[in-house]
């Protein structure tokens, strides 16, 4: 059976059903962090010892995931570009790395963590740490879910490539714009809790 508007473009839109569905969703993510990101400028704004703690924040471990993330969002679009140009085994290779740097991306994450943890740094001892491990953990988990999905594609779901090569390469699209949006966040999220 043959679904309508999963390869051809929708009419009204101009995009197929998957794209349309994944700016839908990235449009109720910007809301989510948007309301996060206003409750830290208003926190922030609003109480003078709100960034007392900020101190404690590693900047080079936040700028090597900064790398890292731009990295994957690199090697993502090259995965994409593979499919397009018909090239499976470039595109294993590109994912495969964009996993990895997701990967390394969370290491980096759990020894910063934990070593906030033997400080006794914990969401619960001011407003700055609250707003900090709310971020960066929804981000985490937003990281989390992306890598669950890159593993769908380069695992079980890579049998869409031998019937529907077209469908498949969307898919790849449709992670790799959500991947990307992960990756802007983190963008706004390392100077607004590291750098200023």
């Amino acid at each position: 059976m043959q679904i309508p508007y999963n390869e051809e473009l929708r009419p009204d839109t101009g995009l197929y059903n998957a794209k349309l569905g994944i700016w839908l969703f990235l449009a109720s993510e910007v809301m989510l962090f948007g309301g996060l990101f206003s409750a830290y400028i208003l926190l922030r704004t609003g109480d003078p010892l709100f960034m007392i703690n900020q101190h404690h924040l590693s900047v080079p471990m936040a700028a090597l995931n900064t790398a890292i993330l731009i990295t994957s969002s690199v090697t993502m679009v090259m995965a994409w570009v593979s499919l397009k140009l018909d090239d499976l085994k470039k595109y294993k290779m590109y994912m495969m790395i964009t996993l990895l740097c997701s990967f390394a991306f969370l290491i980096v994450k759990y020894f910063e963590y934990s070593s906030k943890f033997e400080h006794h740094l914990y969401p619960s001892v001011d407003n700055f740490l609250g707003t900090y491990f709310t971020l960066t953990g929804l981000h985490g988990l937003h990281i989390v879910g992306g890598m669950a999905v890159m593993i769908y594609l380069v695992g079980p779901g890579i049998k869409m490539w031998d019937t529907n090569k077209e469908r498949y390469t969307n898919r790849a699209e449709v992670i790799g714009l959500y991947w990307h949006f992960v990756d802007l966040v983190w963008i706004f999220l390392f100077p607004a809790l590291y750098l200023l």
